[in-house]
């Protein structure tokens, strides 16, 4: 680990502590203080975002699409987990919504064309899905699909919009993160605390019917989004930036600092096989599962978003300085152990011992979700720990996308699982030993765990040349746009001990204030199952 000197980065660092102390003291001062120094159309931007589309919005479509592939199209479980996965496949192209919204203004707009875009794609879609009562398979599978890239769209967008903000105003960084994870957090409790009565009171299709309001926000956040807009752009160099792009990624690509991590990071999230699908059909079987209502479900859900931030408080209080490779060591660990809380409920073990049913599962989703987030968090630093200056956003995209590759392959090999064993919407007899595997799977991503720098999360892992190269310093001193930071997660790909001089900080602020305020996601917040 680098020396930490004294500087800039020091003083942000302390500024920035005080303003979290704020955060929890007086929200509505500090969401004031946003508004005011990045203006109040980001702050919405961010909401609308984070907080409608992928909190709300995904909680209530996870458990009103599981309803809708269970009781509307009728489908087995194998192949309700297999088309979760299609649905999933626009996250895996995020570096492509990345470089657009980066290098392809549209009428001189680079951000609210795209908000526009997602916001039209998600409401259109979910209302031809709802208000049609006889679609087929394939129609329904494509209009979640599109739903699911719309979402994609803004995530990235958005991330561009937070990443920008954290150039031209680097002390707000931290409280840009804080915002997207508040209003990703926020909602998802919100949404699944009233996703299983919105499904129960207005079926599964008038619940995805309700998902057209996530994505209108987006569109109205795209509408009144301060944007400046450019100067004329030629179309005809596209394809050489793009071009640019491509190969500086491939350059990346190529140094060991950076592919073996990568390695890992993808055959572990492909290695934790999800089954949510057969767990979920489990869960609502009446004669051989618990038989737990849509009701039930939701507060199933919710409960156990609680567990998820409770991971990011105990990373964030207690874990974020161990080295990558304990922290993923141990995630792995845990996660084939809390994947044992499933064989217990499978197996009715937990009725010998006198826990009801409901109980649990309330403490097994909690649990899972809790060691997820744990497992997920180091991954997402590793991730921003590998972007290489200059092109830190389009390649921040392009990891995020190995990991939701990582992640639809696990849902297909869950689904190939669970058609292997025979587990349909009647027959559970096989779950157990499908659970069981499962959480064997989960240990196997250890042998290559050798691939992960062993070193704490605060060091530098590319190499000097690749800190410092030419191009990256020439394109932050004049303050391109070419390559717009995308990371939306604590991301920065200078340690914090390398020093910066205050003076081209200055010059950099002072070029760019012609730039728009545009900055800082992932999925989820997307969390290991």
């Amino acid at each position: 680990m680098e020396h930490r000197e004294d500087g800039p980065f020091q003083l942000q660092e302390t500024a920035a502590g005080d303003r979290g102390k704020c955060c929890v003291a007086s929200p509505c001062g500090w969401l004031g203080r946003l508004s005011h120094e990045l203006h109040w159309s980001f702050v919405l931007a961010v909401v609308a975002v984070y907080g409608a589309c992928q909190g709300v919005g995904n909680a209530i479509g996870g458990v009103a699409a599981a309803y809708y592939w269970k009781d509307v199209q009728r489908v087995q479980p194998s192949a309700a987990q297999f088309y979760q996965g299609v649905t999933d496949a626009p996250w895996i192209v995020k570096p492509i919504w990345g470089l657009l919204t980066d290098v392809v203004p549209v009428v001189g707009f680079r951000r609210r064309p795209y908000f526009i875009l997602a916001g039209v794609i998600g409401v259109s879609s979910m209302l031809m899905l709802s208000l049609n009562h006889e679609l087929g398979i394939m129609p329904a599978l494509l209009m979640l699909t599109a739903q699911s890239a719309g979402a994609a769209i803004a995530d990235v967008t958005v991330d561009a919009l937070v990443a920008q903000n954290s150039i031209t105003h680097p002390t707000l960084a931290a409280d840009m993160q804080s915002l997207c994870g508040f209003s990703s957090s926020v909602g998802a409790l919100l949404g699944f605390s009233l996703s299983g009565l919105l499904v129960h009171s207005m079926g599964s299709q008038g619940a995805l019917a309700l998902l057209s309001i996530p994505s209108a926000l987006v569109l109205l956040a795209g509408i009144l989004l301060k944007e400046n807009r450019g100067t004329e752009f030629d179309y005809m160099q596209v394809h050489k930036k793009f071009y640019k792009a491509i190969q500086s990624m491939g350059r990346t690509l190529k140094c060991p600092e950076v592919w073996r991590p990568c390695v890992y990071i993808f055959v572990s999230l492909n290695l934790s096989l999800d089954i949510q699908g057969g767990m979920f059909y489990w869960y609502t079987d009446p004669v051989v599962g618990p038989g737990f209502s849509e009701g039930y479900i939701g507060l199933i859900y919710s409960i156990g978003s609680v567990g998820s931030l409770i991971g990011v408080l105990l990373y964030q209080s207690t874990l974020k300085d161990y080295p990558f490779r304990s922290m993923l060591l141990w995630g792995q660990v845990l996660s084939s152990l809390a994947g044992m809380l499933d064989l217990v409920l499978v197996t009715r073990l937990n009725l010998k011992i006198g826990m009801a049913d409901y109980f649990f599962a309330v403490a097994d989703n909690a649990v899972s979700q809790m060691v997820g987030r744990l497992q997920w968090l180091p991954l997402l630093v590793l991730c921003s720990k590998l972007c290489p200056p200059g092109t830190e956003g389009t390649f921040y995209a392009l990891l995020m996308s190995l990991q939701n590759a990582g992640l639809l392959m696990s849902a297909w090999w869950g689904g190939l699982l669970l058609h292997m064993l025979n587990v349909t919407r009647m027959e559970f007899s096989n779950l157990w030993i499908v659970v069981l595997i499962r959480n064997i799977s989960r240990l196997v991503p250890l042998m290559l765990l050798f691939l992960v720098p062993d070193c704490d999360q605060n060091s530098t892992l590319l190499p000097a040349e690749m800190l410092h190269g030419n191009e990256s310093t020439e394109t932050m001193k004049k303050g391109s746009n070419e390559f717009s930071v995308l990371v939306g997660d604590n991301s920065g790909c200078i340690s914090p001990g390398v020093a910066v001089d205050s003076e081209q900080i200055k010059n950099f602020d002072a070029e760019t204030d012609d730039v728009e305020l545009i900055p800082l996601v992932n999925k989820s917040g997307l969390t290991v199952s």
